[in-house]
């Protein structure tokens, strides 16, 4: 008798609300986690090159959350794409867990930076792209930042000086959800397109408009998406 291992079975968009139920607690900054549900699964459904068979390999894509201080979403997505098990949400956030209030890139697979502490997502990444490039590694970097953490000094100083190095590999998507305090309509991409990047706006629940803007990369200069979400 031949007997054959069976794959996973992978986890849809639709799971992803009974997954993030799972996660119970008072401290879960649920607006800071909804809000880049819809980036978060399009980033890993249809354009990141990562393996949860191979966190680690070389040549993946590296994706890095900011907004780590509400990781639901993120958590569950890599639930979804079987990057750990479904199991491990159910005690998160408490003494044993590996899954933290912030991700652990020492404890969960997957996850590339330790964050939550906000304002440090972009100069990380820029970093990380950077030292790829110095590698020959031609593997693409993506962060997902918040609006309002773009008021912190070093995003601006990384923001100023990756288009003038000509980081093409790296992508930043700013969630915008209205929590700026002093935001201003269409501020955010003004911002990034005087500093030299390449911007598209777009709805960030609305995943034919994410796929390509994510997708999309530009020769000589990082590129920004702008995902508005108000619900």
């Amino acid at each position: 008798m031949t007997t054959t291992a069976t794959a996973p079975t992978r986890l849809g968009y639709d799971d992803l609300p009974r997954l993030i139920s799972l996660m119970t607690g008072d401290e879960k900054h649920d607006a800071a986690a909804t809000s880049t549900l819809d980036v978060l699964w399009v980033l890993y459904d249809q354009v990141l090159r990562v393996d949860p068979d191979h966190p680690d390999d070389p040549g993946r894509d590296r994706f890095l959350l900011s907004k780590g201080h509400g990781p639901m979403a993120y958590y569950a997505t890599l639930v979804a794409q079987g990057f750990f098990p479904e199991s491990w949400l159910a005690d998160w956030a408490s003494f044993d867990s590996r899954l933290g209030h912030h991700p652990d890139r020492v404890l969960v697979p997957g996850v590339e930076i330790g964050s939550g502490s906000l304002g440090h997502g972009l100069p990380l990444a820029l970093g990380v792209t950077l030292g790829l490039r110095a590698g020959g590694n031609p593997a693409r970097v993506v962060v997902l930042v918040g609006d309002a953490e773009l008021d912190e000094g070093s995003n601006a100083e990384a923001l100023a000086v990756a288009a003038a190095l000509g980081t093409e590999n790296l992508t930043v998507v700013v969630v915008d959800n209205g929590s700026a305090s002093y935001g201003v309509p269409g501020r955010i991409a003004e911002r990034f397109a005087t500093e030299g990047w390449a911007v598209t706006t777009v709805d960030g629940r609305d995943h034919r408009a994410l796929a390509p803007a994510l997708s999309a990369r530009s020769a000589a200069r990082p590129s920004a998406v702008v995902a508005e979400v108000r619900s």
